[in-house]
């Protein structure tokens, strides 16, 4: 009997991908165990994070690294480090921003919910441009130049979302942003697969990039990364850690905070509502070497071997018409698509697995075009049958 059953919560089949609602994705037992055997010692803190900032530089190409409680906490913290800098002061004063470099610009088309966290730091979003591809209104998008028009002595920063098709160019955003002295956010929360993008958003200019640690990299679900440039990071840092600390006593690693580089210690920050523990540190950690090591390859045959189950198992319905996407492509992620005649009846499937014992997730967001998503990222042995027993048994109930 789970965990779950003893306290008499069901759990889910999630056929729908790491999304935070359904819990995110499932922990290996390696991860686990680690995160266990980190509960049963107490470390100081800040040399934690400054050993997380090493691992996280290495697998980056960051300068430095830290871990908060997810990639939205690490967008809050990055976004007050670029408006405080290393000033206590400021820092003291957030969400109060008046007098501060306060103003994070975006391109109109990136604007979401998730940056909420950007303003809950105390910023104030400034949207340019006009997304004519994303409206079917023409084929352009924000450009270079509408960033660079918007850059003024109010500019903390530029936030970037990262998506496969993310207009404009990265590197022309950062060109652009840099030339006026103002650093680039990236949101790469979901960025991951492919592997490379690891590296991929400093490469091309990123001053911070932030990555969920509970999606394909197989970490604790409260976790998530923040990379860039040392500066920053020591400025997040200092609005994160603890600092009900005795000034004269505190000696933090220099590679992750430099005391020299302060004129006094900041109190507890704004990041504090963020905090992650040392078993999220040490979880995160150990799912990041695991997720390295694997590689992409070994990582796609493992997702396609039960995308494959889907696929066979469903093949013959007549009921919709079914694509695997992704199957050759090592980078993505392998998915089972069904297109059903109407959104009527995609609606019923969904509806009707649901209801199914134990209760089935499925990526029902295009649901109005009629179709339907199965992802195989967070299947547990076993339930990828599950949900062809249950589709079959819906479409035949249907029927």
């Amino acid at each position: 009997m789970t965990v779950y059953a003893r306290r008499g919560i069901p759990t889910i089949v999630n056929a729908a991908g790491t999304l935070t609602r359904l819990s995110g994705g499932i922990m290996r037992p390696d991860v686990a165990a680690a995160m266990a055997e980190a509960s049963a010692w107490c470390v100081d803190m800040v040399e934690l994070q400054a050993h997380a900032s090493d691992a996280i530089a290495d697998a980056t190409g960051a300068e430095a690294g830290y871990v908060a409680s997810g990639a939205a906490a690490g967008l809050l913290i990055g976004t007050a480090a670029c408006m405080t800098g290393l000033d206590a002061a400021a820092m003291a004063r957030l969400p109060d921003t008046k007098g501060l470099r306060n103003e994070v610009i975006v391109a109109r088309g990136q604007r979401n919910g998730y940056d909420h966290a950007v303003r809950a730091a105390g910023a104030r979003l400034v949207e340019v441009g006009l997304p004519d591809r994303a409206s079917g209104a023409g084929v352009r998008d924000t450009e270079p130049w509408e960033i660079a028009a918007a850059i003024t002595d109010a500019t903390a920063a530029v936030l970037y979302v990262a998506t496969s098709n993310s207009r404009p160019p990265l590197r022309d955003v950062a060109a652009v942003a840099h030339a006026a002295g103002v650093p680039v956010i990236v949101d790469a929360a979901a960025e991951l697969p492919p592997q490379a993008n690891l590296r991929r958003f400093i490469a091309e200019g990123a001053d911070l990039v932030v990555y969920s640690g509970g999606k394909a990299i197989g970490g604790p679900q409260a976790s998530g990364i923040l990379c860039g440039r040392r500066d920053l990071i020591m400025a997040a840092a200092l609005q994160h850690l603890d600092m009900d600390v005795l000034s004269d006593f505190w000696e933090p690693p220099a590679r992750l905070i430099d005391r020299s580089a302060l004129t006094g210690l900041p109190r507890q920050g704004i990041g504090r509502t963020c905090k992650a523990g040392k078993e999220e540190i040490i979880g995160l950690l150990t799912a990041l070497d695991l997720f390295i090591a694997e590689g992409d390859a070994t990582r796609h045959a493992r997702w396609l071997s039960d995308a494959q189950v889907m696929r066979d198992g469903l093949t013959g319905r007549h009921a919709f018409a079914m694509v695997l996407t992704g199957g050759e492509n090592v980078e993505a992620v392998p998915k089972v698509v069904l297109r059903f005649a109407s959104a009527d009846h995609a609606r019923a499937l969904v509806a009707a697995l649901l209801r199914h014992a134990p209760a089935i997730h499925v990526d029902a967001g295009e649901h109005e075009a009629g179709v339907i998503v199965l992802n195989p990222i967070c299947l547990r042995p076993g339930d990828a049958t599950v949900v062809v027993d249950a589709i079959v048994a819906a479409l035949g109930h249907t029927a």
